[in-house]
């Protein structure tokens, strides 16, 4: 891993063109193997480039995070969804084209791109396309997907802002790209479309009625 500086807090604000300096930053710190921690839709998420295994196990080891709970992972485009994930089933065209980018994490049956400490042995991925402009542009600038676990320690609440994260993690991460106060008050709705008819995990901010008529028609 490369040497990182820690200037731990970088603000940035929707005014700022997504390709700033602290953009830049948080790349720089991916590639080297660090942890940033960024907002998303729903809360602070934690980032690590998910080809660095050594980046991945140090995840688990800052969340104090069990090691057969998987990490779900943020794309930076629709396109590149087939690159992760071993098939799409057709059904599942309709979740992606209504609900993506935004709250709704679906699982898949990961591809051979997707280390196995992400999928916890499950041989399963959770994918999300952001809506947030940050956790999008961060996969884009390392061209691949970055994880989306929470920036929180395992076991304690969600992080909604830069400051929530600093007092759980403190210096345990190498960057939090402070972009505000998040919006919502739930996490994903985490829907697993290995099965058929898929089965909803989690109910967060997608919720169950806004599903229902799409999982009828599966």
């Amino acid at each position: 891993m490369g040497k990182i500086e820690r200037d731990l807090v970088i603000k940035w604000d929707a005014k700022e063109n997504l390709q700033s300096a602290a953009i830049r930053r948080a790349k720089e710190i991916l590639l080297a193997g660090g942890v940033v921690a960024f907002p998303t839709e729903s809360f602070y998420g934690l980032a690590v480039n998910i080809s660095d295994e050594r980046a991945i196990k140090r995840l688990f080891h800052i969340k104090q995070r069990p090691n057969d709970q998987p990490i779900l992972i943020l794309i930076p485009s629709f396109q590149t969804l087939q690159d992760y994930v071993d098939i799409i089933p057709p059904f599942a065209q309709t979740f992606i084209q209504r609900f993506w980018p935004g709250g709704l994490t679906l699982v898949f049956h990961a591809g051979n791109a997707v280390s196995p400490l992400l999928t916890a042995g499950t041989g399963k991925i959770g994918v999300r396309l952001s809506s947030h402009p940050i956790a999008t542009a961060l996969a884009r600038e390392i061209a691949g997907p970055i994880t989306g676990t929470s920036a929180n320690l395992s076991g304690k609440p969600p992080c909604s802002s830069a400051e929530d994260v600093s007092m759980q993690l403190g210096d345990r991460i190498d960057l939090i790209l402070d972009g505000g106060r998040t919006s919502s008050d739930k996490g994903s709705t985490i829907l697993d479309i290995t099965v058929h008819p898929p089965v909803i995990l989690r109910e967060g901010m997608i919720e169950r009625e806004q599903l229902a008529s799409y999982l009828a028609n599966c």
